[in-house]
């Protein structure tokens, strides 16, 4: 992994502690930075990952915070502003699929995955952009996904609120650029993470014959597309998308 110097930097990871999210998490604290991950319901998967951490964990805090829920947002940016005098980094990686065809999708699941993948998005980023607009300086990078380009059968849910993911980001970046602020995503394509191991066998094989590089890849892999684009060296870059997917 390239190496990144955070010292000083505080950072907020949606979905911070797990698969993907818990990539960035490490690899931000490994950097220097204090962190802030979130996590949606499972206070005993979080502990665990806490206790995982060996490089910095005095760096690292938990919230618990169902991003969906603009109230419980709101509130937790007042709890944040008691204790952090800034926030630097977001990265919005909190996310669930519910997967199903169109068709016979019911509303519950196209709803769910809408309200926590898009619309928390858009309620965190909404949030940060006030703490960090007055500093003139900040980072926003969400995680998106290759089915909001591709389209994947059975995730027109997720495929949906990704792609918003996306297109809300251009604009956004626009909006805060003059703030020295920007806003970028970075989009998987096929991770080794719980969300593939999920999948039937003959569907992982066929999705890995997909990729042009013939592997999945890593969290760590992403982690550090999303270490560069809070970087210096990517103060220049902002509304683009970095697509980490072996060629896809």
């Amino acid at each position: 992994m390239m190496q990144f110097h955070f010292s000083g930097r505080n950072a907020i990871v949606t979905g911070g502690t797990r698969g993907i999210g818990g990539a960035i998490t490490r690899a931000l604290l490994a950097a220097g930075a204090k962190v802030t991950a979130i996590y949606a319901s499972n206070e005993q998967a979080a502990e665990q990952f806490r206790a995982s951490i060996d490089e910095m964990p005095s760096n690292l805090s938990l919230a618990k915070v169902n991003v969906a829920d603009y109230q419980a947002v709101e509130a937790f940016f007042r709890d944040y502003d008691a204790t952090a005098s800034k926030l630097d980094f977001l990265v919005n990686c909190a996310g669930i699929r519910q997967d199903g065809v169109l068709a016979m999708l019911p509303q519950e699941k196209w709803n769910n995955v809408l309200n926590v993948d898009l619309t928390g998005t858009y309620q965190f980023s909404k949030f940060a952009i006030q703490r960090m607009l007055p500093a003139r300086f900040g980072r926003i990078v969400n995680i998106t996904s290759i089915s909001g380009r591709m389209g994947i059968e059975g995730q027109a849910n997720y495929a949906a609120a990704k792609a918003g993911v996306t297109a809300m980001a251009k604009s956004l970046a626009r909006e805060v650029a003059k703030r020295k602020i920007t806003v970028n995503c970075v989009s998987p394509g096929f991770i080794s993470t719980e969300f593939i191991n999920e999948l039937p066998q003959d569907l992982v094989q066929a999705y890995t014959q997909s990729v042009p590089m013939k592997r999945f890849g890593t969290p760590e892999e992403v982690a550090s597309a999303v270490l560069f684009l809070c970087s210096e060296e990517a103060s220049y870059i902002t509304g683009t998308t970095i697509e980490v997917g072996g060629g896809l």
